[in-house]
C-alpha cells in the first residue's frame, strides 16, 4: 500500500505542492527518503522515528521508503517531518489514508514528538487553499495560517495530538487569526525644528512613493526626518498586508502569527553584505529589499555601502522584484520599496562649513558623493539638501503641521492614486506609471510643459530623468487637489531633481 499526503517546497514566496508518498514493504528493514532531499530532511527519518517511538509506535521490521514528488525539486527544510510522519503512519493503517491525503501539512518534530514551528506556514496556507486542501501544523504557526480565510487550518501542540484529531478520537478546533498587530508611533513629525523643505520633500517621496536621497552635514537632521516617515505612512490594505507577511513568513519575522497593518522600515547597517541587502545565502532568504516589500528602506550613510551592494539596487528599484540566481534555482522576491538614502556631502562631513572642512575641499567631496555612481543617482526622484540647524532655532517652538495633519494628505494623495488605477493591475502609486500611461496622466499644460523642455536642455535630464520628473509633479498636483499638471507642480518637482548634487 502507498499512503500519500501533501506538503510544500518554497521557492521565493512561492510555495510549490510536493507530494508525499510512503510505502511499507517486505525487505531488509530500512528507512529512506528520496527525491533531492537534502540534510535536514534525510535527517527527518531519525526525528520520526524516535518520535514514534515516545508514542509507543514501533516501526516494523520491513522497508520503509518516502518519495518527495516531483523528485526533480530540490526538498529544503525541517518542515518535511510532519508530512513523512503522517504518511508513515498512513502507510501503516494507524490514521485514515483519506485524511492525511486530504490535507497540506508541515511542521518539525522534536524527539519526544512535540511539534516545533517553521517558517512558511503563511505561504503554505496559500498554496492549502488553492488546491483545495485543509492545512496541518505546529500549534504555535496556525494562528499565522489561519490569516488566509479559503482553508481550514488544523494546529496541534504535538503529534500524538493530531494522530487523535485525525482518527476522530479527539477532534481539534480550527486555529483562529493572530491578532492584528498596530505599531504605536512615539515620534511625529513636528520634532524636527526647521527643515521645511526636507518635510515637504518626505510628504511628496510618502504620497506617491518616490525615492529621496537626503545630503547634509552630520547632525542636520537626516536619519531623524527618516525615522518619522513611518508615521505618515498609510496603513497596508489587506493585499499589501498579506503580500508583506508572506514575505516576513518566511524569514521567521511573524511574532505570534499576528499580521501588521504598520508599512515595514528597515534600516541595515552599511557594512551588510549583498546577500543581506538582496537576498541569497545558502537557502535564497529574501533580503531587506523585500523585506521592505510596500515601505521603507532606510539606507544611512549611503556611500559607506560597498559599491556592489549599490549596484545591485539599480534593476530591483525599476523592476520591483529581484531574481536570485544559483545553480539549483531561480527564487524571484518582490521588493517594491521607497528607497530613502542619508549621505553627509563629504567624509569630513563639513564641506559647507570652511571653518571646519578638511583641507581636501572640494575634492573630498567630489571622491565621497562619487563613490553614487551616475546611473544609481538618477534613479532618486528626490535629493535635498539638509542644512545644519542653528542653536538659536532649536529654541523655538516646533513649526510645521504635526505627522497625523500630513499623514492625512499623504492618505488623501494615495486614494486619488488607488481610484485613478483602479482599472489597470499591477499600478498602484504613480511611481508604477510608464509608458503611455504616464503621458495620459502627467502631461502638464502648455507653460509646465515649456519649462520642463527648458530645464530638460539646460541641465542635460536623462530621459529617465525627465519621466521621473513627470511622476513628481503628478504626486504633488495629487497633493494640492488637482486633476491636472501645471507649471507650479513642474517647477516643483524639477526644484528636487536639479541640485548641486550630482546631476546624470
Amino acid at each position: 500500500m502507498v499512503a500519500r499526503t501533501y506538503t510544500v517546497a518554497f521557492e521565493g514566496v512561492e510555495a510549490r505542492n510536493v507530494e508525499v508518498q510512503c510505502a511499507v514493504t517486505p525487505g531488509i528493514p530500512a528507512f529512506s527518503i528520496v527525491g533531492l532531499p537534502d540534510k535536514a530532511v534525510s535527517e527527518a527519518r531519525d526525528r520520526v522515528r524516535t518520535a514514534l517511538n515516545s508514542m509507543a509506535i514501533a516501526l516494523p521490521s520491513k522497508r520503509i521508503t518516502v518519495n518527495l514528488s516531483p523528485a526533480d525539486i530540490p526538498k529544503e527544510g525541517s518542515h518535511f517531518d510532519l508530512p513523512i510522519a503522517l504518511a508513515l503512519l498512513a502507510a501503516l493503517e494507524i490514521v485514515p489514508p483519506d485524511a492525511v491525503e486530504a490535507a497540506t501539512s508541515l511542521g518539525e518534530l522534536s524527539l519526544d514528538g512535540c511539534l516545533i514551528p517553521v517558517v512558511g506556514a503563511l505561504p503554505a496556507a496559500m498554496a492549502a487553499a488553492e488546491a483545495d486542501r485543509i492545512l496541518l501544523c505546529p500549534d504555535a504557526s496556525g494562528a499565522e495560517a489561519a490569516w488566509v480565510g479559503a482553508t481550514q487550518v488544523i494546529a496541534a501542540a504535538r503529534l500524538s495530538d493530531m494522530v487523535r484529531h485525525l482518527t476522530g478520537q479527539s477532534p481539534l478546533s480550527p486555529a483562529e487569526p493572530g491578532e492584528v498587530k498596530e505599531a504605536p508611533h512615539a515620534r511625529d513629525l513636528r520634532d524636527v525644528k526647521g527643515q521645511e523643505r526636507a518635510k515637504r520633500a518626505i510628504e511628496i517621496a510618502a504620497a506617491g512613493r518616490h525615492h529621496l536621497i537626503m545630503v547634509g552635514t552630520p547632525g542636520s537632521g537626516k536619519s531623524m526626518l527618516a525615522a518619522r516617515i513611518p508615521t505618515i505612512l498609510p496603513p497596508l490594505d489587506p493585499g499589501e498586508a498579506l503580500e508583506t507577511s508572506m514575505i516576513h513568513s518566511l524569514a521567521g519575522l511573524l511574532d505570534e502569527g499576528g499580521i501588521s497593518r504598520s508599512r515595514p522600515f528597515r534600516e541595515p547597517h552599511h557594512t551588510a553584505s549583498m546577500a543581506a541587502i538582496v537576498g541569497g545565502g545558502r537557502h535564497a532568504k529574501p533580503g531587506e529589499i523585500s523585506l521592505a516589500h510596500n515601505g521603507v528602506l532606510f539606507m544611512d550613510e549611503f556611500p559607506e555601502f560597498a559599491r556592489a551592494v549599490l549596484e545591485t539596487l539599480r534593476q530591483p528599484i525599476e523592476t520591483g522584484e529581484v531574481m536570485i540566481a544559483r545553480a539549483n534555482a531561480h527564487v524571484k522576491y518582490p521588493c517594491k520599496f521607497m528607497l530613502v538614502a542619508a549621505a553627509n556631502p563629504c567624509k569630513c562631513g563639513y564641506l559647507s562649513d570652511p571653518a571646519r572642512a578638511c583641507a581636501r575641499v572640494p575634492q573630498c567631496g567630489e571622491d565621497y558623493l562619487g563613490r553614487i555612481s551616475g546611473p544609481l543617482m538618477d534613479r532618486f526622484d528626490l535629493r535635498v539638501e539638509v542644512p545644519p540647524v542653528a542653536f538659536t532655532d532649536l529654541d523655538l517652538p516646533a513649526s510645521g503641521d504635526d505627522s497625523r495633519a500630513v499623514a492625512a494628505r499623504v492618505a488623501i494623495a494615495r486614494t486619488r492614486q488607488a481610484e485613478r488605477f483602479a482599472d489597470h493591475p499591477g499600478t498602484r502609486l504613480n511611481s508604477d506609471v510608464e509608458g503611455a500611461l504616464l503621458e495620459e496622466i502627467a502631461t502638464p499644460d502648455a507653460e509646465g510643459r515649456a519649462l520642463l523642455t527648458r530645464v530638460a536642455e539646460r541641465f542635460g535630464l536623462s530621459a529617465r530623468g525627465y519621466h521621473r520628473v513627470l511622476r513628481v509633479a503628478r504626486t504633488i498636483a495629487d497633493l494640492d487637489g488637482s486633476d491636472e499638471v501645471h507649471r507650479p507642480h513642474v517647477a516643483e518637482a524639477v526644484s528636487y531633481r536639479i541640485t548641486a548634487l550630482k546631476e546624470s
